[in-house]
């Protein structure tokens, strides 16, 4: 069973990379450049979201695409990777065959939201439903934890204060906790290998859950 993966150069992708090939699973990277590994079970495909190729034939797509605001440059450069090269790789996935979806988004994702980037991640996700998959499931981690590649200054000063926050939210607050890259991916493996129809949602309680289950 292949796997297409897009957003294999960032923190949640790089784990889901290195985790799926260790399990010995196939993956096909989508992306716009490498993702740096060489492995038998690999294949890189290097593309412009914008004007995406027909895909190789799977059965499973996991989207880890995802920017900031700041990264991006602008609003409609944010938009243009966390909604239209999101949509872009689920309907060309969806196209080659694949009948289950894993996409993450996050904490508070809402189309109706005031909030532009839960705005556009809620947008994503009514995109995503639309399309059609036999199984869809919809990753909302809180803020995510790891060593980035690049310089995300207010993001590193809240993992930082985590160890002191995480503890102070209980109940419903804990889905804006934060949680390991290494935990979601780990949450993600052992979804890729499930067969649930529906769409489900999958907040810092489901995904640690999911990840101590996966053993």
């Amino acid at each position: 069973m292949t796997v297409l993966l897009a957003g294999a150069t960032g923190l949640v992708g790089g784990k889901l990379l290195s985790g799926l090939l260790a399990k010995g699973q196939p993956v096909v990277c989508v992306g716009r450049r490498a993702s740096g590994t060489v492995h038998p079970q690999l294949v890189d495909m290097l593309v412009d979201f914008a004007a995406l190729p027909p895909l190789p034939q799977a059965e499973t797509a996991i989207c880890a695409l995802g920017t900031t605001i700041a990264t991006a440059g602008s609003r409609d450069a944010f938009r243009a990777v966390d909604h239209d090269a999101v949509l872009a790789f689920l309907l060309a996935s969806r196209k080659a065959g694949a009948r289950h979806a894993v996409l993450i988004t996050a904490v508070g994702s809402d189309p109706a939201a005031a909030a532009f980037y839960s705005r556009v991640k809620g947008e994503a996700e009514v995109g995503a439903r639309a399309m059609g998959f036999e199984q869809l499931d919809l990753i909302r981690p809180g803020l995510i934890l790891g060593a980035r590649a690049e310089s995300r200054p207010m993001e590193t000063l809240m993992q930082r204060l985590a160890p002191v926050l995480n503890p102070l939210l209980v109940g419903g607050l804990t889905q804006f906790g934060a949680i390991p890259a290494r935990t979601i991916a780990t949450a993600i493996i052992r979804l890729s290998g499930t067969a649930v129809p529906g769409v489900h949602i999958h907040g810092n309680t489901q995904l640690r859950q999911l990840a101590l289950d996966s053993g």
